[in-house]
C-alpha cells in the first residue's frame, strides 16, 4: 500500500486531474443533497492533508535561517511584496464580479513553500538546507499574515470573519505543527534520525497527497452543477493562474541569477513559486463557507500548472544555473 501512495505522490500531475474529472461526475450523478454531504469530509481530509506534513517538517531549521540572511529576506520579499498584490490585480481583472475566485487566486499566492519546495529543490541539486529555513519561515510568516491580507484587498467584497480565519489558522497549521512536531520527536528518539529518515518520512507525504485528493475531489464535487453549466470556467482560471507562475518563475530565475550562487538561485525559485496549495484549500473551504468553494475551485486547478511546472524547471536548471558541482551542493 505504502508503495502505491508513494507512487501517486510522484505523479500529482495525473492524479489531480484524474480526481477532477470522478469528483465532476460525482457531483454530477447524484443528488444535491449527497453532494452537500461532502462537506462533512471536509475536516477530517484537512488534518489527513496537513498534519503528515507537518510530521516531517524540521521546526528547529528555523533557527538556522539567520545564517543566509540576504537570501532568505529576498525569498520572503518576493513572497509577500510582489506576488500577492500580482494576484490581488490579476483577481481584479479576470474576476471582476466573482471575488471569491479572486480571494482564490489570494489565497494561493499567500502561503509559499511547502514539503515540495523541498523535494524539488534537492531534484535540481539546489541548496536543500536554504529550502528547509524557506519552507518554516514561509509557511509560518504565510500563515500570520493571511488573514491581515485578505483582509485590507478583499475585505469588502467577500463575507469574512476575521477572527473565524485567524481560528481557522490555528486548527489548519498551527495545531498540527504542533502536533506533527511532537509526533517528529517521538520517532526521531525512538528510531534514531537516521532510520526516521529512511523508513518513516517518505511515507507521511503520501498520507498527505491522500488528503489533498480528498479535497480536491469534494472541491470539484460540490461546483460540479456550476461547472457544467459553464465549462468554460477552468479556461477562464488557468488564464490568470498561468500569468501569476510565468511571472513568478522569471522574476525568482532573474533574481537567482544575478545575486546569488547556483545553489541558492535555485532555492530561491523553488521558495517562491511552490505554494501551499494545501492549506490554502483548506483555508478557503473551512473559513469561508459555501462560497469559499469557488476560492477552493481555482486553488485545485493550481495544483496542475504546479506540479507540472516545477518538474519542466528541473530539467532546465542546468541550462539556467549551470551544472551542478557536487562539493557545492548542500544537503539538508
Amino acid at each position: 500500500m505504502w508503495n502505491i501512495l508513494i507512487s501517486i505522490n510522484k505523479k500529482l500531475v495525473y492524479a489531480i486531474p484524474v480526481m477532477m474529472v470522478l469528483g465532476f461526475v460525482f457531483g454530477k450523478s447524484v443528488s444535491g443533497e449527497t453532494v452537500n454531504q461532502l462537506k462533512q469530509l471536509i475536516i477530517p481530509l484537512t488534518f489527513l492533508m496537513v498534519y503528515p506534513m507537518m510530521v516531517t517538517l524540521n521546526i528547529k531549521h528555523l533557527q538556522e535561517g539567520i545564517k543566509n540572511v540576504k537570501l532568505q529576506l529576498v525569498t520572503q520579499l518576493v513572497n509577500f511584496l510582489v506576488i500577492p498584490f500580482l494576484a490581488y490585480w490579476l483577481g481584479r481583472y479576470f474576476f471582476p464580479e466573482n471575488h471569491y475566485m479572486a480571494l482564490g487566486l489570494l489565497l494561493a499566492s499567500l502561503l509559499p513553500t511547502s514539503g515540495m519546495t523541498i523535494s524539488w529543490t534537492g531534484f535540481a541539486k539546489g541548496n536543500m538546507g536554504a529550502a528547509i529555513n524557506m519552507t518554516v519561515i514561509g509557511l509560518t510568516l504565510g500563515t500570520l499574515v493571511t488573514p491581515i491580507y485578505v483582509q485590507l484587498l478583499l475585505g469588502a467584497n467577500v463575507d469574512m470573519d476575521v477572527v473565524l480565519v485567524i481560528q481557522q489558522v490555528v486548527y489548519i497549521v498551527f495545531l498540527p505543527m504542533l502536533l506533527g512536531f511532537f509526533t517528529r520527536n517521538y520517532f526521531v528518539k525512538k528510531l534514531g534520525p537516521k532510520e526516521f529518515k529512511k523508513k518513516l518520512a517518505p511515507r507521511f507525504p503520501s498520507l498527505s497527497t491522500v488528503g489533498v485528493l480528498g479535497i480536491v475531489f469534494v472541491a470539484i464535487g460540490l461546483k460540479a452543477e456550476k461547472l457544467s453549466q459553464d465549462p468554460m470556467i477552468l479556461w477562464h482560471i488557468f488564464k490568470p493562474l498561468l500569468i501569476i507562475y510565468t511571472v513568478n518563475y522569471l522574476l525568482a530565475t532573474i533574481i537567482g541569477k544575478v545575486m546569488f550562487s547556483r545553489g541558492d538561485g535555485i532555492a530561491l525559485v523553488y521558495g517562491t513559486v511552490m505554494r501551499n496549495l494545501s492549506i490554502a484549500l483548506a483555508i478557503a473551504i473551512n473559513a469561508f463557507g459555501a462560497a469559499g468553494t469557488d476560492a477552493a475551485l481555482v486553488i485545485a486547478a493550481s495544483y496542475i500548472i504546479q506540479v507540472q511546472s516545477a518538474a519542466w524547471y528541473v530539467k532546465l536548471t542546468d541550462i539556467i544555473f549551470g551544472p551542478a558541482e557536487k562539493e557545492n551542493v548542500q544537503a539538508a
